[in-house]
């Protein structure tokens, strides 16, 4: 595979460049242009410049609105409902999160009700960016279908991602951010560009047959539940989460009306915060960080979100897929 060296300005600026080509006004572009950025300096690869032509596509056929904002109300002293307007979610996150925090804040916790944004990227942003204001927080969003329930082999979850962050004042919080799936399509479809195979009961292939070939899972195949029963209750979760409690689709529901045309469909997200200051009191920074202490003293463990962490302390270029590069450059 050949790559580019791009430095962290570069690829937020041809991230943005291009955005702002494909109907984005300058703020909407700005927000998911650094987004984007993020995901390549922590090492999320799969979230990062490799999900920007599947954006482009859904702006230019209109069924994401590049200039729209989110409106945001609040329903109860703890309830805060977004309609997305079809925003995309970096800036329904972005409008949203901070009355979350007030809320959460204020009342020991407040729940985030999402619907109709378009969310391809990572979910551990928005749960860090609630950690880092000292406050415990929970994220999920369903997609359209790709993993089969446990003892099926047709899809009806999304890979639907939940992410877990803890606040550690001072410190970097600890951050999980995973599929329920076995692995996250992202991670299948970067497999299959770059010709790696996946692990054995990653998915199956269109016939049904278990398969490492990452192309026969992304084309026609479908993906499996991690944990087989546990990961499906989990997926089973999500879709109640971000689907029926919010007052959005479920994954097939979304498939059905959406337009095929490569980009994220429209869905819904449900963020919890919590405040520890008010469910535990003043002991349970030091009670959680001798947990912390406890794990990181067993050998081979290292916390959740670590890794993203020591990627980011190197601010120096990263290394593009060429091919890729070039496909976003000609997408001006």
């Amino acid at each position: 595979m050949k790559t580019v060296s791009l430095t962290l300005d570069e690829i937020y600026n041809l991230a943005k460049k291009i955005l702002l080509a494909n109907k984005c006004d300058d703020e909407t572009a700005s927000i998911l242009a650094e987004l984007i950025m993020k995901a390549e300096r922590d090492g999320s690869l799969s979230h990062g410049l490799f999900r920007l032509p599947a954006y482009v596509s859904g702006l230019k056929s209109g069924k994401i609105n590049g200039k729209a904002r989110p409106e945001v109300k609040k329903i109860s002293p703890s309830v805060i409902k977004v309609l997305g307007n079809n925003c995309l979610a970096p800036m329904v996150l972005n409008k949203s999160i901070p009355e979350l925090v007030k809320v959460a804040k204020e009342n020991g916790v407040a729940v985030l009700a999402i619907t109709n944004s378009h969310h391809m990227a990572a979910m551990w942003p928005e749960t860090e960016m609630i950690a880092e204001q000292g406050l415990v927080a929970f994220a999920c969003t369903s997609y359209k279908p790709a993993v089969a329930p446990a003892g099926a082999t047709k899809p009806l979850f999304g890979t639907n991602p939940i992410s877990f962050a803890w606040p550690r004042p001072g410190k970097t919080p600890v951050v999980y951010d995973m599929a329920t799936a076995s692995m996250a399509m992202g991670e299948v479809q970067v497999a299959k560009r770059e010709g790696h195979k996946v692990p054995l009961g990653t998915g199956l292939n269109k016939d049904g047959k278990e398969t490492t070939d990452p192309g026969e899972i992304a084309d026609g195949g479908v993906l499996l539940p991690f944990g087989g029963y546990k990961g499906s209750g989990i997926a089973m979760m999500v879709e109640l989460l971000a689907g029926a409690l919010v007052g959005d689709n479920f994954s097939f529901e979304t498939a059905a009306k959406d337009n095929k045309d490569g980009g994220p469909p429209s869905g819904g997200e449900f963020i919890l915060a919590i405040s520890p200051d008010k469910s535990s009191g003043n002991n349970w920074v030091k009670h959680s960080d001798e947990f912390f202490n406890k794990m990181k003293s067993m050998h081979g463990v290292r916390l959740p979100g670590e890794r993203r962490h020591k990627n980011r302390l190197d601010k120096g270029p990263r290394n593009i897929n060429e091919e890729l590069v070039n496909k976003i450059k000609s997408l001006s």
